[in-house]
């Protein structure tokens, strides 16, 4: 790699990060996508390379035992690599217009029925503060839908208690308005009120609490971070044999489909959990239409 096509990379991570504002983790990737693809032109200049030889590289990826959805991002990878360089003037037109990838398949969400969250919500060992922080965790992700890297993220500031609303940032930093339930909002002010300061060990306990603290602490007094409120999920799981896998993730799946299934419009959901469009909330109707197969083929006399 020369150090003309460094400094290409080296733009596009500043890119990706500033214009697309893609998170971290994908800008990593693929900055790492491309360095790959131009070690794999072994000394043919990038801005050199036509529509044939972009799909000879992805024939080549191809061979390879990768994820659809890894081709998919490495082909995409590539086109937004080539945007970059048409827009900056690197090269007279764009080889990677065309470039098509495979379909990324759609997998139904995996969920849990109101019955289960409950016996997860009431098995959480509220006798201590730490305890009562992660069944106040539970009870925001089942009631709000939010990511679990939106809940760390949470400031006291974010709060709005008198219209049971909070404040979350989501991907790409986009803001949004989320509703709390009226025993999710009961929990949540009863725990900033009494537990979350003594959540925090005596020796790191400090009077400086404002709108910019974060609402979910660790003892030492910093953020919670999202591993710990995996590991509390995993322990109630495993301590109630729930046969689930359950995840952070798992309640706003859960969160979405009870909605849809009450009959929730689709663009209400989609704005509850910042999906950017309508066709990531679409998925849930799938759930919604087997659910309704499912009651019609148990309660009607010739459902099966």
């Amino acid at each position: 790699m020369d150090s003309k096509e460094k400094q290409f990379i080296e733009e596009f991570k500043a890119y990706l990060s500033i214009e697309k504002n893609f998170s971290e983790h994908t800008v990593k990737a693929y900055c790492s996508d491309i360095v790959s693809f131009i070690l794999w032109l072994n000394g043919v200049k990038c801005v050199e390379c036509n529509f044939d030889k972009l799909r000879e590289y992805l024939h080549f990826i191809q061979r390879f035992d990768y994820k659809k959805t890894t081709i998919a991002r490495k082909t995409a990878s590539v086109r937004t690599f080539y945007k970059f360089l048409t827009r900056e003037r690197y090269i007279d037109s764009n080889p990677a217009e065309s470039l098509t990838a495979p379909k990324r398949p759609k997998p139904l969400p995996k969920f849990l029925t109101p019955e289960e969250v409950e016996k997860i919500l009431n098995n959480v060992k509220i006798d201590t503060p730490a305890g009562f922080r992660n069944r106040v965790i539970l009870e925001l992700l089942w009631a709000t839908g939010m990511r679990v890297s939106e809940l760390s993220n949470l400031n006291i500031g974010d709060i709005n208690y008198e219209e049971n609303e909070i404040r979350v940032f989501g991907k790409g930093a986009k803001e949004r308005v989320v509703l709390m339930s009226e025993r999710a909002k009961n929990y949540l002010k009863q725990y900033i009120d009494s537990a979350r300061t003594l959540v925090v060990l005596p020796e790191y306990r400090t009077e400086d609490v404002n709108d910019s603290s974060p609402v979910f602490v660790n003892n030492t007094g910093y953020r919670l971070q999202n591993k710990t409120i995996r590991n509390a999920i995993n322990e109630i799981v495993e301590r109630i044999e729930l046969p689930k896998k359950v995840t952070p993730h798992v309640f706003r799946h859960s969160f979405a489909t009870k909605l849809i299934e009450n009959g929730a419009d689709l663009r209400i959901v989609q704005e509850l959990l910042g999906h950017a469009g309508i066709s990531n909330t679409q998925i849930y109707t799938h759930i919604s239409m087997k659910h309704m197969k499912d009651v019609y083929e148990t309660a009607h006399p010739h459902g099966k």
